[in-house]
């Protein structure tokens, strides 16, 4: 997945670039893995579904918002922009993360029951399903929103994507990564602060990841918030000195 900032220039078959591609990956595979078992030991008071659901989850919305930092870090830090070839790596490994926890929720929380996945619950009365969890249900259909444009994004996330669709559709594609984040933003405030906050069970110790959450939320939003400015002040700037140029 790529961060639509900057289109790849024509693809090069070389060996060297299929080289770098493949440490890209295998570093950022090693990485996914570290976090995940890093994560694991944060939750390690968890049960071991939830445990692992939540290492999977934590790693994948850092990946992604890696992602999100290193599209919009080379207009504010023109150095940075040696680590833009990272974001496809970083992007891919984010949505294989979150499927994996998608994938361990539906095996070991909702038992593949899909009404279940959104809220419901058998009553045993009434024998039907009745809504119990209503938070519950829309965060989880906001997650599979956000799984699924995450694979598309994945789907897309190659040289071979760009020449078949063309630079044009391939970044309007691409452009739907901040939609993505936006909804795991969402999706992922929802259980680390809402979701086990019922009257009606016991409320757990706060997950002490809930402050560097909305650290991390904010330092992506700020840092793109500002290259954006920066994007319309260079272009304004341009702008000015090509009509000026054309009056002179």
């Amino acid at each position: 997945m790529t961060i639509a900032a900057d289109l790849p220039k024509t693809p090069s078959r070389s060996k060297p670039n299929r080289r770098r591609t493949l440490i890209r990956h295998v570093v950022v595979l090693i990485a996914a893995a570290t976090l995940v078992y890093a994560f694991s030991l944060v939750h390690g008071q968890w049960s071991p579904m939830h445990r692992w659901n939540r290492a999977f989850g934590d790693a994948a919305v850092l990946l992604l918002a890696l992602t999100m930092t290193l599209g919009a870090a080379p207009r504010l830090f023109l150095a940075s922009a040696k680590w833009l070839p990272w974001r496809r790596e970083l992007g891919i490994y984010s949505v294989v993360l979150a499927f994996v926890h998608t994938v361990i929720i539906l095996e070991g929380w909702v038992e593949w029951d899909f009404f279940r996945l959104f809220g419901f619950e058998f009553h045993p009365v009434d024998l039907e399903y009745v809504m119990l969890q209503q938070g519950f249900g829309l965060a989880n259909a906001i997650g599979i929103l956000a799984l699924g444009i995450g694979l598309i994004l994945m789907l897309t996330s190659s040289d071979r994507a760009v020449r078949f669709l063309g630079s044009n559709s391939w970044k309007a594609i691409q452009m739907t990564a901040l939609v993505l984040w936006a909804l795991v933003v969402v999706h992922t405030a929802y259980f680390l602060y809402a979701h086990f906050l019922s009257f009606h069970r016991a409320t757990p110790d706060p997950n002490p990841l809930q402050f560097w959450f909305a650290g991390l939320v904010l330092l992506v939003f700020s840092l793109r918030s500002v290259a954006y400015v920066q994007t319309v002040r260079a272009k304004s700037s341009n702008r000015s000195t090509n009509e000026r140029t054309e009056d002179a």
